[in-house]
């Protein structure tokens, strides 16, 4: 791609592409809003169903399925095509809704967010292979613009709408409004995405044991967080053993799940990979505990609390819209490279406002966070498409959001061991809070300083695009 040629905002809703992206806006806005949905509905269900000691559950499970569903996702695309895949996995999606939104019990709800999980897992991750194929280089910066204005809304309208539907009408009806979004969703896949690409005609083999071991590792990931240090320690552990052995099978194996390089320190794909997951891992801590932090230190109202933390939102779809159009590679390199640095500095900011309790010191840590991700997170992306054979695509483009979601989950985990070790479980009094919380930030910032050592080596290998890639071509 000439860094000279370069797209403009406009062109992503002309006939040629505006199918296309009103698709991946749906596919996105259905995991933005169920990525809220469960906390604010799955209490009133507690109420009438009985079963608390299982709600924890239906958000552990929901992520489980939906990285197990994302790291299959590109052989199931290559299986029936994209468009076959779209619908199945739309379809699954479908039945754990209805299946949630009408049960008796809370077994039933954990069985429709299971299936939920799995079909919103596959979806995310074939749109993101399908941005490339459906995209031209110079767009997706503004695709991935789109998506982060998307998550903003999301993080302010979601919490909203799910609370007044389930006060005003019921709980049930907050999970039947993905209903007429998903029938919109697969209304448009079936005129606009291919039923098969070139390079999807494949018989593949099913691997079911990495997905199962991919599944158990990210359980053992989530019962860690829940778990005192020194046993949740030893889960973390043999959760990562499973998943070095899943990846080392992956790469032997005739069909494989992921790139061949995935996670090899040795290519941009890789190493790539390497920063999606440690910038995750490095902000989950953070979403996780701010939100609980301020409500038990200065008293904030559940809405105080949530705009608080919906900021950094804010600042990343911001910040992601304002550099959608930078035309220089040299540029785009730097903006990868300031992202982890500029997040470490404002979860040192957020950590230093909670402890000097002022709330204007952390919303400026929160802003430098958001602008972080936003800065750096869609030439990022783009950086592992491009660097991608043709061939790889596919597995390199799906594997980022799954990639996504496992640094959010191990993040989440390591912040709970963190703050288990810090006495938060204990702590009586907002001092004792703001203590126990020191731990999870530093982990957070130690976390981002090896993302930015990851980012800055990443792009010392960055070469020329390939003319020949079929992604440069179009």
């Amino acid at each position: 791609m000439s860094d000279a040629v370069e797209g403009r905002w406009a062109e992503i809703f002309t006939p040629r592409y505006a199918t296309v992206t009103l698709i991946l806006c749906l596919g996105v806005a259905l995991l933005a809003f169920n990525a809220f949905l469960a906390s604010i509905s799955l209490p009133t269900a507690v109420q009438e169903l009985g079963g608390v000691a299982l709600i924890s559950w239906a958000l552990t499970l929901f992520l489980v399925f939906a990285i197990v569903g994302g790291s299959g996702a590109a052989l199931l695309k290559q299986r029936l095509g994209a468009r076959t895949a779209l619908l199945a996995s739309s379809g699954v999606f479908l039945l754990g809704t209805v299946i949630a939104a009408t049960a008796t019990s809370m077994p039933q709800v954990l069985v429709g967010r299971a299936l939920q999980g799995l079909g919103e897992g596959v979806v995310s991750a074939i749109c993101f292979a399908l941005i490339p194929e459906l995209f031209p280089s110079r767009l997706v910066p503004k695709v991935f613009g789109l998506q982060a204005m998307i998550w903003a809304i999301a993080a302010f309208g979601g919490p909203a709408a799910a609370g007044l539907l389930t006060e005003m009408v019921s709980w049930r009806a907050a999970f039947l409004v993905n209903v007429p979004l998903v029938l919109l969703f697969a209304s448009m896949v079936i005129i606009k995405v291919p039923a098969h690409s070139p390079e999807d005609r494949v018989v593949a083999r099913f691997p079911g044991l990495r997905l199962f071991a991919i599944g158990a590792a990210i359980m053992l990931v989530a019962l860690a967080g829940l778990a005192a240090p020194l046993p949740a320690a030893g889960l973390l552990i043999v959760a990562a053993v499973m998943l070095v052995a899943t990846v080392w099978m992956d790469g032997r194996a005739e069909e494989r799940l992921m790139p061949r390089d995935a996670f090899r320190l040795v290519s941009v794909v890789g190493t790539g990979l390497w920063v999606v997951l440690l910038i995750n891992v490095a902000g989950a801590g953070s979403a996780v505990y701010l939100v609980l932090v301020v409500q038990e230190m200065w008293g904030y109202k559940p809405a105080s609390a949530g705009a608080l933390a919906a900021v950094l939102a804010v600042a990343w779809s911001a910040s992601a819209i304002v550099v959608a159009n930078v035309r220089s590679k040299e540029t785009r390199k730097t903006l990868i490279r300031l992202g982890p640095g500029m997040i470490g500095l404002g979860l040192v900011l957020v950590l230093a406002g909670l402890q000097i309790d002022q709330v204007s010191v952390v919303i400026i840590g929160q802003l430098i966070i958001g602008s972080g991700f936003g800065l750096h997170n869609g030439y990022l992306n783009l950086t592992v498409m491009e660097a991608a054979s043709d061939e790889e695509r596919d597995r390199a483009s799906g594997l980022i959001p799954t990639t996504q979601s496992a640094g959010n989950a191990i993040g989440a985990a390591l912040a709970g061991v963190a703050a288990n070790s810090g006495g938060m479980a204990a702590a009586a009094t907002a001092g004792a809070v703001k203590l126990a919380v020191v731990p999870v930030y530093l982990l957070g910032v130690a976390t981002a300083a090896l993302a930015l050592i990851a980012a800055w080596h990443m792009v010392s290998m960055v070469r020329p695009q390939d003319t020949s890639s079929s992604f440069a071509a179009h």
